[in-house]
């Protein structure tokens, strides 16, 4: 009887359906046996049968969940929580599903083609390229974990993530339970792409619950073009001169404004996220639940309501409230799948890095909240992903560009609404309207800093003042004023209180009307002569008050009252840190802060002065070579000084021999001990080079720091 046949024992790491075969070499030293052809001399090609093509599929299973885990998770998860990144580039459905194809699919794919080239060089070279490929994606998840898990960055961190990434290879070759367990785990990236589409916050901006509500219906013949301006971050208390007007000398075009419209002095907002505060705004309803300030979640909005009557040129920022049908979304730079695939991949490099980046990847497609931020401890983080702000001066002067160019007339009546984010930070302009460049560390709390922080809103503020000129004289140049309902606005205000800086509750509660009063006008139609009106406005008013002045119905019951009716009788307002939790604020109109004070040396001219000591300046390269014509100007100077100065020193800052700016050594920090000042007047600039000297101001007198 003949034996058994017995089967051979198996090489770790080599899947079952792919059992070794014996093979016997020719004449001339080539294999042939049942997975291999025999060629002529010097040639080989390998053939594989079934347990090859199903070790195959096994190994691109287990790629598939490892790139899950690498890549497709921590990108589907960051964008998922951010609508708004997706809102801002107007990505439409077909975009946004797009990127997530590729996302899910290319790496895989990539890998899969490089394992499949690898198997030219034989069986044993298929699998070790592919041991090599699961050490590698295991040694970049623990990259990942490590970051979060443990103090370790750097060298450090990535010598323990590829100890573990050997380690796990290893034991791959070694039990095979593991790839299984892998093999298993594939079906993770369709978890992670129905996480994204079903459960995100993302996932209404890919599939909508609708197109927009009901359309306004007409009450009159009259319907005038309306043109709409709202600012952001604009406290009105940034406005006022001494005397509670507007600040003539310093904002001309807001004076102007006010002079010919109806200013509601005691206008307040509804909340300090823009998320919230806009969508009530132009839906004239409180904020109720933390969704993205999308169409789908805000299906009756001033764009669905006035959409069967008037034609809409809308240029939103950072909402999409206006839905497809009844908006054309004009293609700009920074939209296309190209930019969408652009940032994505800078997001992967860092949630991949074994270093933490500048901005942690978790928060940068998002606005960081109060909590986050580190101004209020005690405030609960809301739940809605925000805008991350770093990006939004590459477009806002493009979107105004755009937003002029349409204020023309036209037969049918027009909604031209423009959302720009000014002068909310980052601050980068002068009053000129230059463009200044400055670290992006610097504190906005502390000593000096808060100081540095409302100079800085307040030279950015004069340049939106100009912005604000530019679009009063193109509506008259088109003869639009006289015909046009023209309202300018802010969505919410900012504190530059110390110790409550910002629009967290620490803020709101301690400073009210720097966060919740903001600058409201409104011009009607054929108005010459401008007017006070210190009722108790909302912003839950803004859209039946327009919607009125438009002869348009709401088909929708709002919180808000127009102005056309009896004012409130109420003092008290609502203002909202989160969603559904009113919080009631008190007060009446906003008296003016006391302007920045200007220092007695601030304009003189520096004679010669003694040695006082050494400074370390950064940005003083700027000064070497100024050209006004390119639109960017040395607009701020920061440096440290020895530890020998102590906090609070003054030091002059003096440009081409007069003193610009005069500013204190702050407390050390990690930045060390430091000082900066803001040089806002560019006219002591000139082409060419410019002599930039620092003094400590004494008692006695100034002396001069040697710079470095």
């Amino acid at each position: 009887m003949p034996d058994r046949p017995t089967a051979e024992p198996q090489p770790a790491g080599t899947d079952p359906g792919e059992a070794p075969v014996r093979v016997e070499a020719d004449a001339n030293g080539d294999t042939a046996g049942p997975g291999v052809e025999a060629g002529g001399p010097k040639t080989r090609r390998w053939r594989w049968g079934w347990g090859g093509w199903r070790a195959e599929a096994g190994r691109l299973l287990e790629t598939a969940a490892l790139v899950g885990l690498v890549i497709t998770q921590p990108l589907l998860d960051v964008l998922g929580r951010s609508p708004d990144f997706f809102l801002f580039h107007r990505a439409d459905r077909g975009e946004i599903l797009l990127l997530v194809a590729l996302i899910v699919v290319l790496p895989t794919v990539l890998l899969a083609l490089f394992g499949l080239l690898s198997g030219l060089a034989g069986p044993a070279g298929r699998v070790g390229t592919h041991t090599v490929l699961v050490g590698l994606l295991v040694a970049a998840l623990a990259i990942q974990a490590g970051r979060h898990g443990t103090p370790l960055r750097g060298v450090p961190l990535l010598l323990a993530a590829t100890a573990v990434g050997a380690a796990v290879a290893l034991a791959y070759r070694r039990w095979r339970a593991l790839g299984r367990a892998l093999r298993l785990a594939a079906v993770g990236p369709l978890v992670f792409v129905g996480l994204f589409l079903f459960a995100s916050p993302t996932g209404p901006v890919v599939l909508p619950r609708g197109d927009g509500g009901s359309a306004g219906t007409a009450t009159g013949e009259r319907h005038p073009p309306v043109v709409m301006l709202v600012l952001d971050e604009l406290p009105l208390v940034s406005l006022l001169g001494p005397d509670g007007g507007i600040d003539a000398e310093r904002f001309p075009n807001f004076a102007a404004l006010a002079a010919g419209s109806t200013w509601y002095r005691n206008a307040t907002g509804v909340s300090g996220w823009t998320p919230y505060a806009l969508p009530a705004m132009l839906t004239g309803r409180y904020p109720a639940e933390p969704v993205a300030p999308h169409y789908s979640h805000h299906p009756d909005n001033l764009f669905t309501a006035f959409g069967g009557l008037y034609d809409i040129r809308a240029e939103e920022s950072i909402t999409r409230l206006c839905p497809p049908s009844r908006c054309e979304q004009p293609v700009t730079p920074e939209q296309g799948l190209g930019v969408l695939v652009r940032e994505t991949g800078t997001l992967l490099r860092q949630v991949t890095s074994p270093y933490d980046s500048r901005v942690d990847p978790q928060d940068a497609y998002r606005e960081r909240t109060a909590e986050e931020a580190g101004i209020d401890a005690a405030e609960p983080a809301p739940t809605d992903p925000k805008f991350r702000w770093d990006t939004l001066t590459l477009n806002q002067p493009a979107r105004f560009t755009s937003f002029l160019r349409g204020l023309t007339p036209s037969p049918r009546p027009t909604l031209h609404f423009l959302h720009l984010l000014m002068p909310h930070s980052p601050w980068a302009y002068l009053p000129s309207g230059a463009r200044y460049e400055a670290p992006e560390d610097f504190p906005n709390e502390g000593d000096g800093w808060v100081d540095l922080a409302r100079e800085r809103h307040l030279a950015q503020l004069g340049y939106t003042d100009r912005l604000i000129g530019e679009t009063l004289r193109t509506l008259r140049e088109n003869g639009l004023w006289d015909q046009a309902l023209v309202v300018v606005t802010a969505d919410h205000g900012v504190s530059f209180t110390k110790g409550a800086q910002g629009r967290g509750l620490d803020a709101i509660r301690a400073a009210p009307q720097q966060v919740a009063w903001v600058p409201m006008f409104v011009k009607t139609p054929g108005q010459r002569a401008g007017r006070v009106d210190d009722r108790n406005w909302q912003h839950v008013d803004l859209l039946p008050t327009v919607a009125d002045e438009a002869a348009i119905r709401l088909p929708w019951r709002v919180d808000g009252r127009s102005a056309r009716q009896a004012p409130r009788t109420d003092a008290g307002k609502l203002f909202y840190d989160r969603p559904g939790e009113p919080l009631p604020i008190s007060s009446g109109v906003p008296a003016a802060l006391p302007p920045p004070a200007r220092h007695r040396l601030v304009g003189t001219t520096v004679g010669a002065a003694p040695a006082g000591g050494t400074a370390r300046v950064a940005g003083l390269d700027a000064f070497r070579f100024v050209d006004p014509d390119e639109g960017v100007l040395p607009g701020m100077i920061w440096g440290t000084v020895p530890d020998s100065v102590p906090d609070g020193t003054e030091l002059a800052v003096a440009v081409n021999g007069t003193v610009a700016a005069v500013v204190p050594v702050v407390a050390p920090d990690p930045g060390g001990r430091r000082f900066a000042a803001l040089l806002a007047d560019d006219r002591l600039l000139r082409a060419g080079a410019n002599r930039v000297d620092l003094y400590l101001v004494e008692a006695g007198g100034l002396r001069q720091l040697t710079i470095s």
